[in-house]
């Protein structure tokens, strides 16, 4: 009366009788109360030997053993808990703890009814000429069917797909295998997904294989699993379980019927968002894999079938039918649509998403590119039309007025982020047509991941998909939805500068016309050039630049910038590197304060007053007046993401800057301001430092010189400008070593976030005066951004950023934030309301 332990081995305990009881409130389970009189056994994996005595079946376990051995069967049934659905329904095995079996595909997802006919749901071929074909998860029996019924039209080489990320099995029903997988009781209706963290699919599969025929064995041979989870009629059923060969995993089934004309993948997509870019890379590995899948591949000869299957073979299908759709073509290269389907997509254009606009206008032959793939949806659009989909969830977003909560969530919220997935799918079917265009003729010298890092600025413009901030109408202000918040909320001036200086935190690099200083109101201002321009410092030319990308207006003297209402500490950012659009957003704000003649609510200090404002100025009209003034002022406005690395067009666009100003004057000042005066005019001032350097030579500078700040006696710590940028490398060491300590994972998460954009801040800031010594020969004709594409992509450098992290305390490979594509979409996403629309 005994198991045979599965293969992988895992630790054995016996627990008390308290902690048996010890319940899982996820799925009403609990530990088996079924004890053994040995209490504790440990099985170890090192090399020591463990011998475990008992009266019924002595374990003995020695390093380099076949680990199969014999174990009573209450020491099993102690490391296994049950639970049930509901009171009235009988208690068994859960599997790893908490999750029910459930029949994977029911009748009435059949909506092509092709199961009798075809052997598969939703079975279907692409319109057109191309042997694509998709359909849903069948069973054993009905996956012989599909393959007969493909051999039966001709095909001689069938390559069949699993895209499937969550785990199956397949358990022996009458004369046939049928599909069931794990799934909580919360939703017995919605697949699992992320369990593979620790493994492959695959290896979970076979996890949930051993421990079915477990259960089986502690139970009859029998285990319950759940068929009709609509009415719960005849619920749970038992299935019979007498070997191990009563229950197959995927790759068994697949690989059991199929003959030498058919090869199997698995290749796990996502069920929402583009695939990962090691997804790409798996299927273009396949497809070098594929002579018949090759250009080399002989015209004449037949094209093999290409055959995908998800669940019930619509979304992940679809997806994957697109991505064979561009392959055949490049093979091929006639894609054509019938001509009534042709008729139908000319009949309804649709106006292109900014995102989508940019894109096509910087990839070579960016709108053929383009347009094969919309060809390519509707040739598969049979069940579901992939840009389609991101018209209808943007009319849902769109068309909610007043928020409101489902299940405790945000509607607006899951509409929102429903639209931004299927537009980013849509976004990575162009590049991957791109892709295929530029490396299918070279036989892939870069897979898709290599490729991307070579394409950088794809990362760039998928983080700004939702501008929708930029139609937020300015009335947010006027009818409470929004609120102004003063600038001494903002920006606490830790350096004292405000009495002598009328701004927060002024100060300037030792031997160096820098300065730094928070946003300043206009009387701010005139102070700061009545300083520069003083007999003493004598600059006749200054050049200012706001780093801001938030609103910013000037209302009875004060700063004030506008905030969500419910959430006044956080910033909105407006997703736009156009001065002149943030221009144009603030001159419709200060003309809805003016016009509105009301009592609107103020933040000062933290407290909520009611001001009604006479006065009120954009920046930009701020710094027109004191131009008028003080002839050598010259503004530039060049927005900039807080805490993260300035972008690439970034930095062209303050060295062109500065190098305009230098060439009118060369002793010419430089100021920046943020809204702090922190984090970006730092980092800016960094930039400035290094340029001029290159400009008038390098300085032999002590390790104890520190920022000059007027009157201030303490200026170490936070405003620190040293030469390699020390400060920043400090502070990225503390914030990671503060990670372990943040309470949540959410704050967890928030920390890494932080640590790793000021770690790549640094990088950058090592980058670009790696450019100026290389590119100075040449005046620093080519631009920084290109001199990044053109080289630095080159020599691995994205590559470098893409798996971005502290090697010392983890493996970066472990966390999608040590990805381009995760990091720089994370720092432009904020919790803030939808407001406005989806452009």
């Amino acid at each position: 009366m005994g198991t045979t332990a599965s293969a992988a081995p895992q630790p054995v305990y016996v627990a008390s009788p308290l902690e048996s009881v010890h319940g899982n409130g996820m799925a009403d389970s609990r530990q088996s109360l079924s004890m053994s009189p040995i209490h504790t056994v440990n099985i170890h994996n090192n090399k020591a030997k463990s011998i475990i005595t008992n009266k019924v079946a002595p374990v003995v376990i020695t390093y380099n053993c076949r680990q199969e051995f014999q174990i009573h069967d209450d020491i099993l049934k102690a490391n296994y808990k049950v639970g049930r659905i509901s009171d009235s329904m009988p208690e068994h095995y859960l599997v790893k703890g908490e999750y029910f079996m459930v029949q994977d595909v029911y009748s009435k997802v059949d909506v092509l009814n092709t199961t009798d006919h075809y052997g598969a749901p939703n079975f279907r071929q692409v319109k057109g000429s191309y042997p694509l074909y998709g359909m849903g998860q069948p069973s054993l029996n009905g996956f012989r069917q599909v393959l007969q019924r493909l051999q039966a039209q001709g095909q001689e080489e069938i390559i069949f797909f699993c895209v499937r990320e969550e785990p199956v099995v397949f358990l022996h029903k009458d004369d046939d295998f049928v599909p069931y997988t794990p799934r909580r009781k919360e939703n017995l209706h919605e697949n699992l997904h992320g369990l593979e963290k620790d493994g492959t699919v695959e290896k979970l599969e076979l996890t949930i294989r051993n421990e079915l025929y477990d259960f089986a064995k502690l139970n009859e041979d029998v285990f319950y699993v759940y068929n009709d989870i609509e009415f719960f009629k005849d619920e749970p059923q038992k299935i019979s379980i007498a070997c191990e060969e009563d229950i197959h995993v995927t790759e068994e089934v697949y690989k059991r019927p199929i003959l030498l004309c058919c090869r199997y993948y698995r290749l796990p997509l996502p069920v929402e968002g583009a695939p990962l870019e090691e997804d790409f890379d798996a299927f273009v590995t396949i497809l070098r894999e594929s002579p018949s899948l090759f250009l080399s591949h002989n015209e004449s000869q037949k094209l093999p079938a290409l055959l995908f299957s998800c669940q019930v073979g619509v979304g992940r299908t679809n997806l994957a039918m697109i991505l064979g759709t561009l392959v055949m073509n490049r093979l091929r290269g006639d894609l054509q649509l019938p001509p009534q389907i042709e008729e139908a997509a000319a009949s309804e254009p649709r106006p292109l998403f900014q995102v989508i606009q940019h894109l096509i206008s910087r990839l070579p032959n960016g709108q053929q590119l383009m347009e094969e793939v919309d060809h390519a949806i509707t040739l598969c659009s049979e069940m579901h039309n992939i840009k389609e989909a991101i018209y209808e969830n943007k009319s849902k977003l769109e068309g909610i007025g007043e928020d409101y909560q489902i299940q405790g969530s945000s509607t607006k919220d899951y509409f929102l982020h429903r639209t931004m997935q299927s537009l980013e799918r849509y976004f990575y079917l162009i590049v991957f047509n791109a892709y295929l265009h530029e490396q299918y003729p070279l036989a892939f010298v870069f897979n898709f991941s290599q490729w991307m890092c070579r394409h950088a600025w794809l990362y760039r413009l998928l983080a700004r998909m939702n501008l929708s901030e930029l139609s937020a109408p300015a009335e947010l202000v006027t009818k409470g939805a929004r609120v102004l918040v003063a600038d001494e909320c903002l920006a606490p001036d830790v350096l004292s500068t405000v009495k002598e200086m009328k701004a927060a935190n002024f100060r300037r690099v030792p031997k160096m016309p820098v300065y730094g200083v928070a946003q300043p109101t206009s009387e701010a201002i005139g102070a700061v050039l009545a300083h520069l321009m003083d007999e003493k410092r004598k600059h006749s030319h200054v050049l200012w630049v706001n780093l801001q990308e938030d609103l910013v207006l000037e209302g009875n003297g004060q700063i004030l910038t506008p905030r969500e209402s419910s959430q006044p500490d956080q910033h909105i950012s407006v997703p736009t590197s156009d001065p002149q659009v943030l221009e144009k957003l603030e001159t419709s704000l200060k003309e809805e304060i003016l016009q509105a003649q009301k009592w609107l609510e103020v933040i000062l200090e933290h407290e909520k007053q009611m001001k009604m404002f006479k006065s009120c100025l954009t920046v930009q009209e701020i710094f027109n007046q004191h131009k008028s003034s003080h002839q050598g002022l010259e503004y530039k406005r060049i927005p900039v993401t807080d805490c993260c690395a300035l972008r690439e067009e970034d930095f062209d666009k303050l060295l062109e800057a500065m190098k305009s100003a230098l060439a009118e004057d060369p002793h010419s000042a430089f100021v920046f301001n943020c809204a702090s005066g922190r984090g970006r005019t730092t980092t800016t001032m960094v930039v400035s430092v290094l340029t001029l350097w290159h400009f008038k030579g390098f300085p032999e500078c002590a390790d104890d010189e520190i920022v000059s700040v007027p009157d201030a006696k303490y200026t170490k710590g936070e405003f620190e400008v040293r030469t390699y940028g020390k400060y920043q490398h400090f502070k990225v060491l503390n914030m990671n070593m503060s990670i372990k300590h943040e309470k949540t994972e959410k704050e967890c998460q928030q920390q890494l976030l932080r640590s790793l954009q000021y770690l790549e801040r640094y990088i950058f800031l090592i980058l670009f005066n790696t450019y100026l010594h290389l590119e100075k020969k040449d005046s620093w004709q080519r631009p920084f951004s290109l001199w990044m594409e053109q080289v630095a992509a080159r020599a691995g450098v994205y590559d470098i950023l893409n798996q971005l992290g502290f090697s010392e305390f983890e493996d970066p490979r472990d966390t999608p934030l040590a990805r381009l594509r995760c990091r720089w979409q994370q720092q432009n996403i904020h919790s803030l309301p939808f407001r406005g629309e989806f452009i």
